[in-house]
């Protein structure tokens, strides 16, 4: 098979590029500039789009001895990732860059560009597996579960799935990785991950956003509308946030308090105790299916946070692209905007975006 290997400069996308090359296949290198600014270094970053990372990918590549591009995908980067970030916190959601930027970006606009360049599958770094089903193509949780991504991959449709491959779903640790990319002689073996979010180096996510929403202050409230004290923005806030509610009072009874809602519109955030965070049941919207669409409901995984445990749950898919979720265990600090991932043991059905508990 041609295969586009998409490297990002770190360990785990090198070493899934090499793997391809062993099995045989076609593979040409690809990394994709993701950020407007390529002058910027790693000094300081916590990221992954930088222009030592763009070096680091060539270096693997031509260790490897196959082809390398670099690809410009930075204005679709900022409109489909940045840019949707910035408006899911302004109308009081809680988006997962990660999710949309493997949506949109690495299996969207690289896989249909790939796709039209003759090549027949994307190859990344991801763990997780693509496994043969009676039907097709299946996406499934890696084996090592302590590194599964299948959450950030549940929003891949079933022919999305079908052009992918994650040579690393089968690792049984990171540290297996780095060991063979020393073997190889990879440069990037020693490679710290990227984490947090990458257009955000310096992970003061409130300071970017009120960089480009400016100021809109408000109140914090208690259930009943006492008012605890004050904020600069909405967005500064998720469901489920402990620390930083700016609150001038404490608890009668002494107890923590949590952001149990956010109201953009009144400019409110609303504020109690962890048991009012509790939730048995979901609606979500925008449901992507990359198994067939269930006919009615079905027992299930749910999963709503990258490393989070998934719980029992029943799901029935709506009218449209909707989705019901009945909690057979509760969750607790749900925010609208986030992702709920759907597994059938370690196959991954699809997913959702929450848009309320209850």
């Amino acid at each position: 098979m041609r295969v586009l290997a998409a490297m990002s400069g770190g360990v785990d996308s090198a070493v899934a590029a090499a793997r391809a090359v062993d099995a045989g296949h076609d593979v040409v290198g690809v990394h994709m500039a993701l950020n407007r600014s390529p002058g910027t270094l790693r000094t300081g970053s916590r990221g992954c789009c930088t222009i030592e990372d763009a070096l680091d990918a060539r270096r693997a590549a031509d260790l490897l001895g196959i082809p390398f591009y670099v690809w410009d995908l930075s204005e679709d980067f900022v409109a489909d990732v940045v840019e949707d970030f910035v408006a899911e916190y302004a109308a009081g959601r809680t988006p997962n860059p990660c999710v949309r930027c493997n949506e949109r970006i690495k299996f969207a606009a690289l896989l249909d560009k790939g796709i039209a360049l003759g090549f027949d599958a994307v190859c990344t770094g991801h763990y997780a597996r693509v496994l043969p089903g009676p039907r097709g193509p299946e996406l499934h949780r890696a084996a090592d579960a302590a590194k599964d991504q299948s959450y950030v991959l549940a929003v891949l449709d079933a022919d999305q799935v079908a052009h992918a491959m994650f040579p690393l779903g089968d690792a049984p640790a990171k540290e297996r990785v780095r060991a063979e990319a020393a073997a190889r002689g990879l440069p990037v073996a020693a490679k710290p991950d990227s984490h947090d979010i990458c257009f955000i180096p310096d992970g003061d996510t409130r300071g970017f956003l009120a960089d480009r929403l400016g100021e809109e202050p408000g109140e914090v409230v208690d259930a009943d509308g006492a008012v605890l004290g004050t904020h600069t923005g909405t967005y500064g806030f998720t469901v489920g946030q402990r620390k930083g509610l700016g609150l001038t009072r404490p608890a009668p009874d002494g107890r923590p308090r949590y952001v149990l809602s956010i109201e953009p519109v009144r400019r409110t955030v609303v504020v109690g105790p962890a048991e009012a965070l509790r939730v048995d049941g979901l609606s979500a919207a925008d449901a992507v299916w990359c198994a067939p669409r269930p006919a009615g409901p079905v027992e299930v995984h749910v999963q709503v946070r990258a490393h989070g445990e998934p719980v029992p749950a029943v799901v029935e898919a709506t009218a449209g692209d909707g989705l019901e979720v009945a909690l057979r265990s509760p969750l607790t600090g749900v925010a609208p905007g986030q992702t709920v991932a759907v597994y059938d043991g370690t196959r991954v059905l699809g997913s959702a975006t929450v848009s309320a508990t209850r």
